[in-house]
């Protein structure tokens, strides 16, 4: 699935510095398209959302986009992990014919579970007006199917087209809340945005059928690897998990505001670690663009290498080149994340000012650049163990992950306010240590991992 990066790097490495804007601008959306949507969204609709409704309405919209986002990708991973693992086999195999059957196949599940899951929780427990519910629930159901959507993001080698969808929707979504809005208050707001939304979930969706102009059929074809790959649905609802369980916590902290009925939300943390995230967007970047295309054309030589019935000698020099490769492009990662952590902790004051956060957030969002800094290092050590499928090793590492998160998160949180996020980061570093040593140890036995403990045959 690392299609996209290769049409990325290629475009970053024409001999002009407009290309290398390019290509770093368009795998800046294709990374973090959907989150850095909402940030930048919300965060406008903020300002222009004070002179149209009021706090307490403005206090709603805002808890129920983050509710929706939080929620809905929680309850999509599992299917989005095995939906990829599927599109990903397809297309190695070359039997592509099945993708427009799956995504429509996946969109409806999407929608089914989110009527089954947010139209109970915001009809009955949200205390929300009928008229707020309902949209509340569309933009449920939209978000979820932004991120069944994204499976495709990396198959796709149009890059254009998806860059051009995240900024025309966001356009979209901040111009519709605010006229919307305008006339019909929060009500009007959500439903702008949600147009917005919307609009990137359908522009990506009829990219998806130009790419793959098959017949639709087969939809259910990838229901089987749910059998087959029960441990990669669960290390999708884990690794979820595990990225909101700190603010799920926080949101029960002294200090949270109950907005209405069963939604309640503690808005400094929130917004803290949401502008701590934003620092990771360049690691990800080049993550897509140098990082996992240079690995995976050594992973590719490794594996194509020996069904070719290569000798020991070949086999293992093409096993150095991928630790080499390996070990520098992380070198060039922790040098890259570790600066603009430094800047986001030492710039912490002016950042939180020019946003017009509250400066008792400084400690927090800190907390939240270092936490930021380990958690894409964490990632890294998970993408290279689903390249090795090593389910069982992700599996336990995004649990540690989802423990270590909670019970900091619970510890730190009891100590009072100026220790607020120290948990996340604390939990990062664990769960970063534990990949790292899993990632090691696999790469220094590659060789047996291919032979023996990843082959059908011997199993």
């Amino acid at each position: 699935m690392a299609g996209i990066g290769f049409a990325l790097r290629k475009l970053a490495r024409r001999d002009d510095l407009l290309g290398i804007v390019q290509g770093y601008a368009h795998s800046a959306f294709i990374t973090s398209g959907p989150w850095m949507f909402t940030i930048l969204a919300l965060a406008g609709i903020n300002v222009i959302g004070r002179t149209i409704v009021d706090d307490v309405e403005l206090t709603q919209f805002r808890v129920v986009v983050i509710y929706n986002f939080c929620f809905s990708v929680v309850l999509t991973g599992p299917l989005v992990l095995v939906a990829t693992r599927f599109l990903a086999d397809a297309i190695y195999a070359k039997r592509v014919e099945v993708a427009p059957g799956m995504l429509l196949a996946c969109l409806g599940l999407a929608n089914a579970v989110s009527a089954l899951t947010a139209g109970p929780f915001y009809l009955l427990l949200s205390g929300l007006p009928a008229g707020m519910a309902l949209a509340a629930i569309a933009n449920f159901v939209v978000v979820a199917g932004i991120w069944v959507v994204s499976i495709f993001l990396s198959a796709l080698k149009d890059y254009v087209t998806v860059t051009v969808a995240f900024a025309a929707g966001m356009f979209a979504g901040f111009v519709g809340s605010a006229l919307l809005g305008a006339w019909l208050g929060p009500v009007g707001m959500l439903w702008g945005f949600t147009a917005g939304l919307a609009a990137i979930e359908f522009a990506l969706i009829a990219r998806v059928f130009a790419e793959y102009p098959y017949r639709v059929a087969r939809l259910f074809d990838f229901l089987a690897y749910f059998r087959r790959y029960w441990d990669l649905a669960l290390i999708g609802l884990v690794a979820t998990l595990a990225v909101w369980v700190d603010k799920w916590i926080m949101w029960f902290a002294p200090e949270r505001e109950v907005v209405t009925g069963a939604m309640v939300i503690y808005t400094p943390y929130d917004s803290a670690m949401f502008m701590a995230y934003l620092t990771i967007v360049p690691a990800l970047t080049l993550f897509t663009v140098n990082i996992e295309t240079r690995f995976f054309e050594h992973y590719q030589a490794f594996y194509r290498d020996i069904q070719r019935h290569a000798t020991w000698a070949q086999i293992e020099r093409n096993h150095r080149l991928i630790v080499t490769a390996l070990l520098e492009s992380s070198r060039n990662l922790v040098i890259l994340q570790g600066a603009v952590c430094a800047l986001a902790i030492f710039l912490a004051p002016a950042i939180v000012g020019a946003l017009g956060l509250h400066f008792q957030q400084i400690g927090m969002f800190r907390f939240g650049a270092l936490g930021a800094l380990f958690q894409v290092l964490f990632l890294v050590c998970t993408v290279v163990l689903s390249y090795f499928d090593l389910r069982r090793r992700n599996l336990l590492a995004q649990t540690v992950y989802l423990v270590a998160n909670g019970l900091f998160t619970l510890l730190f949180s009891d100590l009072g306010f100026a220790w607020y996020g120290y948990g996340y980061f604390m939990a990062s570093l664990v769960a970063f240590v534990v990949a790292y040593l899993m990632v090691a140890d696999a790469l220094r036995r590659l060789p047996y991992f291919a032979f023996v403990a990843n082959n059908p045959s011997v199993r």
